[in-house]
């Protein structure tokens, strides 16, 4: 039987599958072990950060989070790594007047699935998975054959007030009509590219006609799985948040003609970040142990708070304050992307005939490269520095590479 031994405040969780008894102070002691390491300190019944939440400060609250999953994939990232870095260009492969990018869909179980995953996992914040309708891409240089960068899009989460304020829902309103938005929940840029500004190239690419027709190809009529009814699903709104506070990534990016990104508003700094890996599969199985429905509730069909509710409701079983923990006060900007001309009135029950407002791939490119990465390759050639080494040694040994 796996037990969960705390030894000199840390603990220490053998496979946690087989576990047949999980007390109330156990659980309090490894949820308090992982905020103190997270940088959390105690306060009452609940934990904060005790600095200045900038950047930096954000991505240090994530690193014990990119450690454990850095961890759990090593034997993928040893196996895989070596060949599939060699999908990343070196500086010297990348002349930034001609990048050519191309959108590549990602489907399960491929080289290019394989690659998504390696990409992600450079991140300092870790990603979600999605879930609900999901569509991943990569983008590639035709230049080169390399990797710019990746995103995907997702169902959005059913609560979130900034976005709602900003359309002007009812809860009628959005339970009707939320089937027309869909979530970006990852975007970005790899290096060199990043290094180039590249973000907002494949930022702004999520506005391209290419994913809409993707996306009409394999929503348009699908039935829902939750409800059971068939729903004419136009997507009309994309929204995403950012990821360390104010974003450098959205701010100002607008393409003439096609995507902008428009700040609506912000999160209101909750969530379970922090409560991740194995602190959250010992609160699933205490409430397991207790027939709580909560413990088994992670099917597809039901929703995106499901690791909110097992946190919220975990927390509060054994003598703790859920708000004041899954308050972390992150506040994260949340921007949203129209991409149809009357997109207010497919989403206020209006209108019923779309007007996309989307352009070409390519011309999104020529503006990205004349707007974003040609000036910046010329004011800064340290992207010609940048070795495909650097890809390897930053998931093994857990940092970010010298010079990113």
């Amino acid at each position: 039987m796996a037990q969960v031994v705390i030894e000199n405040r840390r603990e220490k969780i053998k496979p946690p599958l087989n576990t047949k008894h999980i007390s109330k102070s156990a659980l309090r002691q490894v949820i308090h072990n992982r905020l103190v390491k997270s940088g959390f300190s105690k306060n009452g019944k609940g934990y904060v950060i005790p600095d200045e939440l900038n950047k930096q400060k954000v991505r240090d609250l994530h690193a014990p989070n990119r450690k454990e999953l850095l961890q759990k994939v090593r034997s993928f990232v040893e196996k895989q790594g070596p060949i599939l870095a060699e999908h990343f260009a070196t500086g010297r492969q990348v002349n930034p007047e001609t990048v050519d990018p191309e959108l590549v869909e990602v489907a399960p179980d491929t080289l290019e699935s394989n690659l998504f995953k390696l990409a992600t996992l450079l991140w300092s914040v870790p990603v979600s998975q999605g879930f609900g309708r999901r569509m991943r891409f990569l983008v590639r240089d035709r230049q080169n054959g390399k990797l710019i960068g990746l995103f995907a899009l997702g169902d959005p989460v059913f609560n979130l007030s900034a976005r709602d304020k900003w359309i002007g829902w009812s809860g009628e309103d959005r339970k009707e009509r939320l089937i027309h938005v869909m979530d970006a929940y990852i975007v970005g840029s790899v290096p060199p590219y990043s290094q180039l500004i590249g973000g907002k190239l494949v930022a702004a690419l999520m506005g391209s006609a290419e994913v809409l027709q993707t996306y009409e190809r394999k929503y348009l009529n699908q039935t829902s799985v939750i409800s059971g009814i068939a729903k004419h699903a136009r997507l009309v709104l994309l929204t995403t948040t950012s990821a360390l506070g104010r974003s450098a990534l959205y701010n100002r990016l607008i393409v003439p003609g096609g995507p902008r990104f428009l700040r609506i508003g912000t999160t209101k700094g909750f969530g379970h970040f922090h409560l991740s890996g194995e602190a959250f599969e010992l609160m699933r199985l205490y409430l397991e142990q207790q027939d709580h429905p909560y413990a088994s509730g992670h099917r597809f069909g039901m929703g995106p708070n499901w690791r909110f509710r097992v946190a919220r409701t975990a927390l509060e079983a054994i003598g703790l304050s859920g708000d004041s923990i899954l308050r972390h006060g992150i506040e994260r900007e949340v921007y949203a992307v129209p991409l149809a001309t009357n997109w207010k009135g497919i989403l206020l029950g209006r209108d019923n005939r779309v007007h996309p407002c989307v352009l070409p791939a390519a011309e999104i490119a020529r503006f990205c490269l004349q707007r974003w990465i040609i000036p910046r390759s010329q004011r800064d050639r340290r992207y010609k520095r940048f070795a495909r080494s650097s890809i390897m040694h930053c998931l093994l040994n857990g940092g970010p590479p010298a010079g990113w």
